[in-house]
């Protein structure tokens, strides 16, 4: 006899296909009244390869960084997702950047050049007439900072000092961009009067130089919670920041990987109101790497707040760059590593078999322009021998197929002989083809 069951047989599958459209990366499906009412209209992303990318140890020619410059061009297009690039201004290389970039934007390249100095006057004076629009400057936010940075130190010395030199970025015609480093450990006694006071100071200047403020997780601590006393919720200070009456448009979070929250802090920024987002593709930058932007649009994509989508394929080429550079992506890094979409267990290979989008987030090869792969291992099976035979050959072998059981016997001994590695497809493509 067989039990009484409490779920309901249906005749069709719901796979759900408002969040997961069977042609677009997954999206986001409010519960009724639920949409934050904080949310832009439109969010963006920006970008710091050329500036963190090289502080964290990213070996940079000025035609690799051009080289970077215009896969970022192919990859956003006329989408709007990425905006901005920023640049050194210090070493000749960096200028050379700066200046092929700045000649390419000119004609018609979409990501915009900006410039990063550090906040004083010597360095505001160095970016004038260099055919910018807008500066980064670092403004370090936190006591960590303004106490143990300057001498003799002090909150006040640090504001001054900021001040000038945004007084001298006005004067030379440009907007200031303001990274307040270390944000999520800085006092609210110093990063609201100072946003507070750097808009006095370029109010006169007109909304064509109006300040941006870049809210800086520089070591990674802060929080996507609700709730958390300040500095460390993100949402929390964006909507204190809001609340101090600047737009989210002017505002970015630059945030870090250091405790595995790089994504969830981005979008809750964003859900809170911020409007752009600055990271870098395929994350690089210092320690453990800035947010990377291809996920983070991943999601805006869902949440429906970019005018257009992205080629995620030019970033295959992007891969390729920084494989070239000794600075390849992790084998496991999400979207873009070579294990990303290589499955290993019999039982997953099997389910790729009856019906792919089981194991798949969405449709990789389509969005991203990369295969569904798998390597075989002890735990492989017959199935994932068919799926790699399949996915490269376009035969699907039945696993009653005597020389398929004779192929995966010789396999299966391998491993039972202490073999530790797994088998690609290189290794076996000349048997598995005859096999066809």
């Amino acid at each position: 006899m067989t039990p009484d069951t409490p779920v309901t047989d249906v005749a069709r599958p719901d796979l759900f296909p408002a969040a997961f459209p069977p042609d677009s990366f997954p999206q986001v499906v409010w519960e009724e009244g639920a949409r934050p009412a904080t949310l832009p209209p439109l969010a963006w992303t920006t970008e710091t390869t050329h500036r963190d990318g090289q502080q964290g140890g990213l070996p940079l020619t000025a035609a690799d960084g051009l080289a970077i410059y215009e896969l970022m061009g192919a990859f956003t297009g006329n989408s709007g997702a990425l905006r901005q690039a920023e640049f050194f201004v210090y070493r000749p290389a960096d200028r050379a950047m700066l200046e092929g970039a700045l000649e390419r934007w000119r004609s018609g390249h979409p990501v915009e050049p900006t410039t990063w100095i550090r906040a004083t006057r010597r360095d505001a004076e160095l970016v004038a007439g260099l055919g910018v629009r807008e500066t980064g400057m670092l403004a370090s936010a936190s006591d960590y900072h303004t106490f143990f940075k300057f001498t003799p130190g002090g909150r006040a010395q640090a504001a001054r000092t900021y001040l000038d030199a945004v007084q001298a970025v006005l004067d030379a015609g440009l907007r200031p961009r303001l990274h307040l480093e270390d944000a999520t450990r800085a006092p609210r006694e110093f990063i609201l009067p100072f946003v507070a006071a750097v808009q006095e100071l370029s109010a006169p200047y007109g909304e064509a130089q109006a300040p941006k403020f870049r809210v800086c997780d520089t070591m990674g601590v802060g929080l996507p919670l609700e709730g958390v006393a300040w500095p460390r919720s993100v949402p929390g200070m964006i909507r204190e920041l809001l609340a101090a009456g600047l737009p989210g448009e002017r505002l970015e979070f630059h945030p870090h990987n250091d405790t595995h929250l790089v994504v969830a802090n981005c979008l809750s920024a964003v859900l809170a109101g911020c409007a752009a987002i600055n990271g870098t593709l395929l994350g690089k930058g210092e320690r453990t790497g800035n947010a990377p932007l291809e996920g983070v649009l991943l999601h805006l994509l869902g949440l429906n707040l970019l005018p257009g989508q992205p080629d995620y394929h030019a970033l295959n080429a992007l891969a390729d760059l920084y494989e070239r550079l000794g600075q390849g992506v992790p084998a496991k890094y999400p979207l873009y590593g070579r294990d990303a979409h290589r499955t290993r267990a019999g039982i997953h290979a099997d389910g790729l078999n009856k019906f792919w989008p089981m194991y798949a987030p969405f449709d990789v090869p389509r969005l991203l322009g990369r295969p569904l792969d798998l390597s075989l291992t002890k735990d492989s099976g017959l199935a994932g021998l068919i799926f790699l035979i399949r996915g490269h050959t376009g035969v699907e072998l039945p696993k009653t197929h005597p020389g398929l059981r004779a192929l995966h016997e010789e396999l299966t001994a391998e491993f039972d002989a202490g073999r530790q590695t797994a088998i690609e497809w290189e290794e076996i493509a000349d048997r598995a083809v005859a096999l066809g």
